[in-house]
């Protein structure tokens, strides 16, 4: 089955071919099974997530908050992306009116964008924490979370494109399809192209700058705190700070559990959307492409895979969650209060080790 002569994708960078080409039954079959498997716990998985979180929505930390968002960006590619994908692969053809084409070509990748720039944000948030406290301290009151609100436009406004490319077209003698007809030869690459640029190169770029830095100062933090306790004429009584606060470099355990977090977190996206975005740049940029082949085919499919890991990352990572305590009888109460301080301490904490820094400098 050729990827641009038939709808396999979950963001479907199709384009118009002459006739009605039959496609292989047997790949369809297996490209709806993984659909359905990928729907269903990518589902459970988020709306079981998302239920824990609103539960704590009175006192939830900052990194809950990006965990909640990005819990929701998932949930729009379960449902916005993979489900009418799954619908498409069992009907072969796209059934509804252009509008209906249009806003679901739209909504897939607005779940794409979404799930992508929450990460970055989560990373830039995570940097700030730790090498610039002052800052992050100052700005922590806002009402409005400004980088998730920035993710959300970003994700809203990048997908409007679609509206206007996709459209339901006449692909043979009373068939119709949702498909796109780039300008030939080089519409449909520079849409691939382009695509890859903002949706997967940039973002990563950025989040790597960001955790490199951030591992830097944690390094600098180390080497200052080793120093300081070998030069008694420098040793600072840090008795006053919680033991919990102390980690790495004067870096809070729970700190630096979210920063291995968010780490993890992009290494499955990386893992999930390396291979995607690969065979898609191969396939328009090298016309004999493998595209038929089954292989060529579930690599492209298992990028949505990642809307299965994320809630199971941050599970792992939360360990206290799920519990039938904290599902019936409210018991993430204390635990969010007790993030919350832990929260105050880090930062006081942080702050310490800048201003120090800084006296020293002078």
């Amino acid at each position: 089955m050729s990827w641009f002569s038939h709808n396999i994708s979950n963001i479907s960078f199709d384009v118009l071919q002459p006739g009605d080409q039959p496609r292989d039954e047997l790949l369809a079959q297996v490209e709806i099974t993984l659909l359905t498997v990928i729907f269903i716990s990518a589902g459970i998985l988020n709306v079981g997530l998302l239920l824990i979180l609103w539960k704590r929505r009175k006192q939830l930390s900052r990194m809950r908050v990006f965990v909640f968002h990005l819990c929701i960006a998932d949930l729009v590619v379960t449902f916005f992306q993979v489900c009418p994908q799954l619908v498409w692969d069992i009907t072969d053809r796209f059934v509804g009116p252009d509008i209906v084409c249009r806003i679901v070509k739209y909504l897939q990748v607005v779940g794409m964008f979404a799930s992508t720039y929450m990460i970055v944000v989560m990373t830039i948030d995570r940097y700030q924490a730790i090498c610039n406290p002052m800052v992050k301290f100052q700005r922590r009151r806002a009402r409005w979370n400004v980088p998730i609100c920035v993710a959300w436009c970003v994700s809203l406004v990048g997908s409007v494109p679609q509206v206007f490319i996709f459209s339901r077209v006449e692909i043979a003698p009373d068939v119709f399809d949702c498909w796109a007809d780039f300008v030939k030869p080089w519409g449909l690459r520079a849409y691939v192209t382009w695509t890859t640029l903002v949706i997967f190169v940039l973002p990563i770029l950025t989040v790597v700058v960001c955790q490199v830095r951030i591992c830097r100062t944690v390094q600098i933090n180390f080497h200052m705190k080793m120093l300081q306790s070998v030069n008694r004429n420098t040793t600072v009584n840090t008795a006053a700070l919680p033991s919990r606060a102390s980690g790495v470099g004067g870096v809070s355990k729970a700190r630096v559990k979210t920063v291995k977090m968010t780490v993890v977190i992009v290494l499955a996206y990386i893992v999930c959307w390396a291979p995607f975005f690969t065979v898609q740049l191969w396939s328009v940029w090298d016309s004999d492409a493998p595209t038929e082949t089954a292989a060529f085919t579930i690599l492209m499919l298992l990028a949505s895979l990642n809307s299965c890991a994320n809630p199971c990352i941050y599970l792992l990572f939360s360990g206290k969650l799920p519990t039938r305590g904290t599902l019936c009888w409210g018991g993430a109460d204390a635990d969010a209060k007790e993030s919350a301080v832990h929260e105050e301490v880090t930062m006081v904490s942080s702050m310490h080790i800048s201003f120090r820094s800084l006296s020293q400098a002078i």
